[in-house]
């Protein structure tokens, strides 16, 4: 197993002698939502969870995401939901970054820890408890299931980070490589939810411009990240969303290596509407 690091936000408020300044960028192509602002003031209250806040950083929204919403949620002891999801419609996919927490889903008790995956398929009954002694902490993206005549629906999946050899890209040597939870070529699902790695000094070294939206959450590291026609430092604890087709490059410019958490929509016919 290897020795990783997954990043938690820290809440709290900042004093009133703090300079109001901050990495925070809002724009039709893409947006950067900086740790330093989930502070204890913007975090929200859900129906039907105890002890428990999420930060949303992405939601569906004119001139914003369009095919997800991200959480990230924060479980005191005890805390938790019998009724975690109010959408029959969405899947969901949890990543533990802090702390432990049980998933009752069909019957049987999935205990998850630091790096560990779950997926959840639309219309699944499931609960989630922290029934340890410390706060945990995941990621919660929910998606409405887009599914397609005469191809199943995909069925859950609970797993961890070490259980997945990261696969390179080619002519990298391994320095830019990618954790896949699931099969790239099942296409009975419409979204993948991967941890990208890069070395130190590794780059993305084309502008990607592509179909898929992202969400990209900065699990460890930094680098400088190339959105649209701009250039923005990044480091654990940020989070990036790419509209469709916005052009994308990276350096992963910091000491240590650099690794988000990254959502995408795939598999799917372009809507008509």
């Amino acid at each position: 197993m290897e020795n990783r690091s997954y990043h938690t936000p820290r809440g709290g408020h900042p004093p009133q002698t703090d300079l109001l300044s901050g990495r925070a960028v809002f724009t039709t192509a893409y947006a950067v939502i900086p740790r330093g602002v989930m502070m204890d003031i913007v975090t929200s209250l859900l129906p039907h969870w105890s002890k428990t806040r999420a930060w949303i950083i992405a939601r569906p929204m004119t001139g914003f995401s369009e095919t997800f919403s991200q959480y990230v949620m924060e479980v005191l002891p005890g805390g938790g939901s019998a009724k975690p999801e109010p959408d029959s419609r969405a899947e969901a996919a949890l990543f533990v970054v802090a702390g432990s927490l049980s998933i009752e889903h069909d019957g049987a008790t999935h205990r998850l820890r630091p790096g560990s995956f779950a997926y959840l398929p639309a219309g699944s009954a499931w609960t989630l408890q922290n029934d340890g002694a410390e706060v945990a902490t995941f990621h919660w993206i929910r998606k409405a299931f887009r599914s397609v005549e005469g191809i199943e629906a995909p069925e859950a999946i609970f797993t961890h980070e070490d259980e997945h050899l990261p696969t390179p890209m080619p002519d990298t040597d391994g320095r830019w490589a990618t954790t896949r939870f699931v099969d790239p070529t099942d296409i009975r699902h419409d979204m993948h939810v991967t941890i990208v790695t890069l070395e130190p000094g590794a780059v993305i070294p084309f502008m990607e411009t592509h179909v898929m939206e992202h969400g990209l959450y900065v699990l460890e590291g930094q680098a400088v990240y190339r959105l649209n026609e701009d250039w923005v430092e990044v480091q654990a604890g940020d989070f990036m969303w790419l509209r469709a087709f916005c052009p994308q490059a990276c350096y992963a410019g910091g000491p240590g290596r650099f690794r988000y958490l990254l959502y995408k929509d795939v598999n799917r016919h372009a809507s008509l509407w």
